[in-house]
């Protein structure tokens, strides 16, 4: 629409045409019309305009355009977006109004990274064979303290009663595990590493090594909890199969852990930082939706008494930097050593203008998964 003195037409640079046009196509169905090898166009999106290519970039320091996007439906939009690409949501709260930042999966349909695009000599994407995640419990204490505190809403869900006896499935350090015994109840702590086990019997709390996946109980729990530790388990049947043999008729299960579109913005910044180096690392996460977890807790026959997926940005205490050091190791592990405090100090800068707020706070683009479900009594 034409109108004197009014917006007309928008521009934006794009480093990569192609995955541009696939990744609003796929994910808002627009259409394109091309002028060359170089240019294309976009109309009825509410604003006509158009993608040139060109190695210019967005950035907190020399500024970008905002695409406001307006939403009906934030849920089903969030969901639109993340399986496209990659989603950052301003305000995920407001029932009118979105305000989105894109990071692209792979090739950036809109780069926030700056300065000319980097070429390298790899023609062939590598996995690495090995994708090890190492706890050092010094380090979790200093960024990552904020997930045990966070974990209190989840052992209000869970309401532990005196004498009960609990499993905490991926206890870390004890420091929830200590939370529930000050309930009056008798505690077992199991954690796949040795180290944060270590340091959970320095507390003085029973704790064992083992895998969650693999648990070796019989009946003999009044109820299983677990914080932020079920997406690090990639094989949720054989998890929630060992929580069942672990529990006695009647029994709890009650969790918090990551869920669909956790930390997506990392995530993308990562990934799409390794592909541009000719690298590939599979997701160490399992970030379920809500209705695909509880069919495989009903599967197994609990009941789920609720279950919700909360997004949930979460501060830290420092730059990104520290989060990735603690927790993405898997990814990290496939650079050398000399590589990866570069390769963090640009995944700073990368998620800056997502994730940092312009007193300079920084917080994580967590989404949870909570549930509460019950092992029935009748069940042997």
């Amino acid at each position: 629409m034409n109108k004197h003195e009014k917006l007309n037409y928008v521009e934006f640079a794009s480093s990569d045409l192609q995955s541009t046009k696939a990744f609003f196509e796929k994910a808002f169905g627009w259409s394109f019309v091309d002028y060359g090898p170089e240019y294309t166009a976009f109309s009825g999106q509410g604003l006509d305009g158009g993608f040139f290519k060109a190695n210019l970039c967005s950035s907190t320091a020399n500024g970008a355009a905002l695409l406001v996007f307006f939403s009906n439906n934030l849920e089903s939009t969030l969901v639109k977006v993340t399986e496209a690409g990659v989603v950052r949501l301003l305000n995920r709260y407001s029932a009118f109004l979105v305000a989105v930042a894109f990071i692209s999966l792979s090739q950036a349909a809109m780069s926030l990274r700056c300065g000319p695009k980097r070429t390298h000599n790899h023609t062939l994407q590598r996995t690495p064979k090995s994708r090890t995640q190492h706890w050092n419990p010094k380090r979790y204490a200093e960024n990552a303290r904020f997930v045990s505190d966070l974990g209190l809403p989840v052992i209000e869900l869970l309401a532990p009663q005196p004498r009960e006896r609990i499993l905490d499935l991926g206890c870390g350090d004890g420091s929830l595990t200590a939370k529930l015994l000050s309930f009056g109840c008798e505690v077992v702590g199991v954690d796949s590493s040795p180290e944060m086990v270590a340091a959970a019997r320095a507390l003085g709390l029973d704790a064992r090594v083992m895998d969650g996946q693999t648990l070796q109980f019989g009946n003999e729990f009044d109820a299983v909890f677990s914080n932020a530790a079920l997406h690090w388990m990639k094989e949720p049947e054989a998890v929630i199969t060992s929580v069942w043999r672990s529990l006695k008729p009647g029994g709890r299960f009650v969790s918090e852990f990551g869920g669909y579109g956790n930390v997506s913005a990392i995530v993308a910044a990562i990934e799409s930082a390794l592909n541009s180096r000719g690298l590939s690392v599979p997701s160490p996460w399992f970030f379920p939706r809500s209705e695909e977890y509880r069919r495989l807790l009903e599967a197994r026959g609990l009941v789920v008494h609720n279950i919700i997926l909360i997004p949930r940005p979460t501060p830290l205490p420092g730059d990104v930097s520290g989060w990735l050091e603690t927790f993405a190791q898997p990814y990290t592990a496939v650079l050398s050593a000399a590589e990866r405090p570069s390769f963090i100090a640009e995944m700073v800068e990368v998620l800056m203008p997502v994730l940092c707020d312009e007193k300079g706070n920084w917080e994580a683009d967590y989404v949870r998964l909570r549930f509460s479900a019950t092992k029935p009594n009748t069940a042997t």
